[in-house]
């Protein structure tokens, strides 16, 4: 049967505002896949992020422009692969066909990829960038959950990673300063992220720009997020990062997404799954994905207002495998 392709642009309120280093925001802006026969549907949500060059309107021109290729006879996940670039607009349709085949066979997603039995994961809860003042009050509201992922700024980081630990002392803690420290400030917020305890450090450097992590001993493993997109990265980024942080709109989608994980674990790299702040449609590909990871950061529906109807099961910091109904 011939699939037809439908794309929406969906919007979700962010609880207060998400703010790192970039900047700030009051809302998730999300593309959202439907592939169906007339029979079996299957859909997905991508998150078009402007870092790497991406835009609402731009994602869905792409995906519109797949739209004679889908409805062709023959179109699968390999074509999907080979019809785009990785990025937010491969993931829509990679993973809507993916729950579209689910559905189709009744054979659960984890079992056509070869996935372990899903069970309930402790996901990262994000702190906003802020003064270490605020930060310290947010770390207090959330110092009953026991992992946080802090989201740091450059100048004053330090200070914040302190206010942080006061706040909640009990807390695991994992720090991303998305891009925005530099090599002249490298030792010094290292050494306040080893006093603090913390146990992964993402994306210190920017992009591009993180030869001083080479040779580098740190005490904590420092995570790639911005440098490492698909498998072809992993080869440049192993003298430099110990971890890396798979997300399925940088990818493409879960197709590529488990090479890459098989292909980081053949090089011994830690794992992190995470995700753009998105509703639980974007996260449930990535909870099956993130089975047995290092660290799990899947807490976007978390960080909204409002989450889609039907979404997944979180309690606490606890976040539940998807129900078929919702994707897989």
């Amino acid at each position: 049967m011939a699939l037809a392709l439908t794309i929406a642009v969906e919007r979700f309120p962010i609880a207060g505002a998400f703010t790192i280093s970039r900047g700030s925001r009051t809302e998730a802006v999300v593309v959202t896949a439907t592939v169906s026969d007339g029979t079996a549907t299957g859909r997905a949500e991508c998150v078009p992020y402007a870092r790497y060059g991406e835009t609402v309107e731009g994602v869905v021109a792409e995906l519109e422009k797949c739209a004679a290729a889908v409805a062709a006879p023959g179109f699968d996940r390999a074509k999907a692969q080979a019809a785009l670039p990785a990025g937010a607009a491969r993931n829509a349709l990679d993973c809507a066909l993916w729950d579209y085949e689910a559905k189709r066979s009744g054979i659960p997603v984890r079992v056509a990829a070869g996935l372990p039995e899903p069970g309930p994961l402790v996901t990262c809860y994000t702190l906003s960038l802020g003064t270490p003042e605020s930060m310290l009050e947010a770390a207090k509201a959330a110092s009953a959950r026991p992992l946080l992922k802090v989201k740091l700024g450059g100048e004053g980081d330090p200070e914040r990673i302190a206010a942080v630990r006061e706040g909640a002392p009990k807390s695991r803690l994992v720090v991303d300063a998305n891009e925005a420290w530099r090599e002249a400030t490298l030792l010094a917020n290292l050494e306040a992220a080893v006093k603090a305890g913390v146990e992964l450090i993402e994306q210190p450097l920017p992009a591009g720009a993180d030869d001083a992590l080479e040779g580098l001993s740190s005490p904590i493993p420092i995570c790639a997020d911005e440098s490492l997109h698909t498998v072809e990265d992993l080869d440049a980024l192993a003298k430099r990062y110990a971890a890396i942080n798979v997300k399925l709109d940088k990818t493409g989608g879960l197709t590529e997404a488990l090479r890459l994980v098989r292909a980081a674990r053949e090089r011994k790299f830690k794992l992190m799954v995470g995700c753009m702040v998105g509703s639980s449609l974007a996260m449930a590909p990535a909870v099956l994905l993130a089975q047995g990871a290092d660290v799990v950061d899947l807490d976007g529906p978390l960080l909204l207002a409002r989450d889609r109807d039907g979404g997944l099961t979180y309690d606490g910091s606890l976040v539940y495998p998807p129900v078929p109904a919702l994707w897989g």
